[in-house]
């Protein structure tokens, strides 16, 4: 199985801003800490990160160009206004999951609405890095189920 991992604006920051909210895990820990589990599961990991709505639009594209089996997205502030990323998942029709690092839904208002995730089979957040885990593993029982019912 094949996943991309997209992560959005500021992700990159993740150990440097706001530690209450995102932990201290610098970004790259927390990339090879999914990569690392991810081999556990037999699972070919890709990451990308851009600050850049157009990159990450392009992003989702190419997975559908080189025929990956999953999305695990995290839009970062892009969840809440971005129209364009979710036309981008809508359009590559690969089963995606979208995660957040922190409880969005208990932090301010405006975080509450994800336009992206109605595009998305499902969302993950409030559990930080381990979030991603539990995409994977969602992403792979999926997978599971589909092959049983072909």
């Amino acid at each position: 199985m094949r996943i991309m991992v997209i992560n959005g604006p500021n992700l990159n920051m993740v150990g440097i801003r706001e530690k209450g909210i995102y932990g201290t895990r610098d970004f790259n820990d927390i990339c090879n800490y999914i990569k690392l589990e991810a081999e556990k599961r037999n699972v070919d990991i890709t990451f990308f990160q851009s600050n850049i709505e157009g990159e990450i639009i392009n992003a989702i594209h190419n997975t559908y160009y080189e025929k990956y089996d999953g999305i695990i997205i995290n839009p970062g502030a892009f969840t809440h206004y971005s129209y364009a990323i979710f036309d981008a998942i809508k359009a590559v029709n690969i089963k995606t999951i979208e995660v957040h690092l922190s409880n969005v839904h208990a932090r301010e208002e405006f975080r509450h609405k994800s336009v992206t995730a109605p595009a998305c089979i499902g969302q993950i957040c409030g559990f930080k890095e381990f979030g991603y885990i539990m995409a994977i593993d969602a992403l792979i029982n999926i997978e599971k189920e589909l092959k049983i019912e072909n």
